[in-house]
This record gives C-alpha cells, sequence and structure tokens, in this order.
C-alpha cells in the first residue's frame, strides 16, 4: 500500500483503496469514477441516524451494503417496499410492509415498537430513502413520541436533509396526525405546505390565497386628507439669472436699493 493510500482513507466508507482512481471497494461496494475531483462532496454510504443507537432512515442502497449495517449494528430491517426483496435474511430480522396506495403506519410502528423494546437496531428503508420510509419514521415518532407532525418532520429533516415528501404521502401523514391528536397543526413552520401542490387540479376544500379577503381601509375622518395640496394665494414670479426680480405687483414693498455689482471701484480707491 503506497504512503498516498495511507494517508487519505476513503470518504465515503473510511477505509483505505484506490477510490481516487474508480477502484471499488471490497468492503461497501461502492466505485468514484477517475473524472471526479477531489473537491466533490460524497453522500454517505451510511443509514442516517434519527434516533441514538435504535432508529436508522435510509435507501435500498443502505440496506444493500451488509458490512455497513453490521458495523452500526443494525440488526432489524424494515422494508417499506412490497416489490424489493429481502437480501440478507440470514443476518437480519426482515419485516416488510404490504399495501397498495396508503402506507400502513399502524402494521410499522407495531414493528418498531417491538424492536425499541428489544433494544435492537432497526433500518428503515424505502427505494431512495425521501418519502414513504421517512414517512414511517415521523408516523412512528408521532405515535411513540408524542411529536406533531411538523416536529417530526423538522427532526428527521435534519437528520437525513434528502427527505422530500411528495403530497400523497404528506396527506397520509396529516390523517394519521388528526387520528392521534384529533386536529392538524398548519404552523408550516420548517415544512412546506405541500397541500397547496395540485398540479394544476383545484380541490373543492381548498381556498386559494389570492381569494383571501384583503384589509379594507376608509376613510372615516371629516378632516382634510394631508396629502391634499395646499392652496397659496401667491401669484408667480419670473426669474432671470443676472437681473434683479421682475417687477410684480405682489403686496410686498421692497424700498431697498440694491446696488449692482458694478457700482463698485474695483481700484481700490
Amino acid at each position: 500500500m503506497r504512503k498516498r493510500e495511507r494517508e487519505n482513507p476513503c470518504g465515503i466508507c473510511g477505509h483505505y483503496h484506490k477510490y481516487e482512481e474508480g477502484e471499488v471497494c471490497g468492503i461497501c461496494g461502492h466505485r468514484i469514477p477517475a473524472t471526479v475531483e477531489k473537491s466533490v462532496v460524497h453522500v454517505s454510504a451510511f443509514a442516517s441516524q434519527i434516533l441514538p443507537d435504535f432508529l436508522y432512515l435510509g435507501s435500498f442502497d443502505n440496506a444493500a451494503r451488509c458490512e455497513l449495517l453490521k458495523s452500526q449494528g443494525i440488526s432489524c430491517i424494515l422494508n417499506a417496499v412490497p416489490s424489493c426483496q429481502n437480501l440478507y435474511k440470514n443476518s437480519f430480522t426482515y419485516h416488510r410492509l404490504q399495501y397498495d396506495q396508503k402506507l400502513p403506519f399502524d402494521d410499522a410502528i407495531q414493528f418498531l415498537e417491538q424492536c425499541e423494546k428489544q433494544r435492537a437496531r432497526v433500518l428503515v428503508h424505502c427505494m431512495s430513502g425521501k418519502s414513504r420510509s421517512p414517512a414511517i419514521v415521523m408516523a412512528f415518532l408521532m405515535k411513540s413520541k408524542g411529536w406533531k407532525l411538523v416536529q417530526s418532520y423538522q427532526w428527521v429533516k435534519e437528520h437525513r436533509p434528502s427527505v422530500e415528501l411528495n403530497p400523497a404521502v404528506h396527506q397520509q401523514l396529516q390523517e394519521f396526525e388528526q387520528i392521534i391528536f384529533g386536529s392538524i397543526e398548519n404552523s408550516g413552520v420548517g415544512m412546506p405546505n405541500l397541500s397547496f401542490l395540485s398540479f394544476g387540479f383545484s380541490r373543492p376544500n381548498d381556498t386559494p390565497l389570492a381569494l383571501a379577503a384583503a384589509p379594507v381601509f376608509t376613510n372615516t375622518s371629516s378632516s382634510a386628507s394631508i396629502f391634499n395640496r395646499l392652496s397659496l394665494d401667491v401669484p408667480p414670479q419670473e426669474f432671470t439669472f443676472g437681473a434683479g426680480p421682475t417687477p410684480h405687483n405682489s403686496g410686498l414693498n421692497i424700498s431697498a436699493n440694491i446696488p449692482a455689482v458694478n457700482d463698485f471701484s474695483m481700484d481700490g480707491s
């Protein structure tokens, strides 16, 4: 092993191999093309830790890295993709969710609660780790921790910035929040209001923001407005550079005789 390799561990898995030259890692299986610059920020191959020593969130790519999962102490995997096979049945305890359109939050939460009681570390994953699996994690935080949807979203988003809930999944989370707490918190702090993403189709219960009642300002005072132009009874006067004022009958009696500049002698006498 050359000195350069010993001093430059891989930025993804931390092991020493020729990742800068495009060599496939024998530990985590990733490969960086040789044309990629060193300054590029690499996405971690490790699953995102949501709750310390218990709950992890990731994608199918994270779930496919057996050695990395073991290095994180993960022993259980919650598979949120019905068509996705469980890769390492001899190494992990799997639970695959079955659903058509709506996510089975209760089924997923029951499995996660069992893992928590057994003090087992569990990975929740879908294909990309951006919408379905984060929604399951948020539902668990609402049901088991008593957090509202906005709080759960902020927590998960902070620990996995790539989370992007689609409108259908977000609506299911709102319905689940209403079931648990009896109301929906619409503060919108730190969370996009996905209910307005209708993709061109209007919803019967939505009120467009443009139709909201605007405040009406009426002038109830009988006094004149300060913006009214004052009427000054002063006739206009002409002004000419280098000459005195044009005499007009303005009502002002100016009797002082102002000498012109050329009336003074310039010879000092």
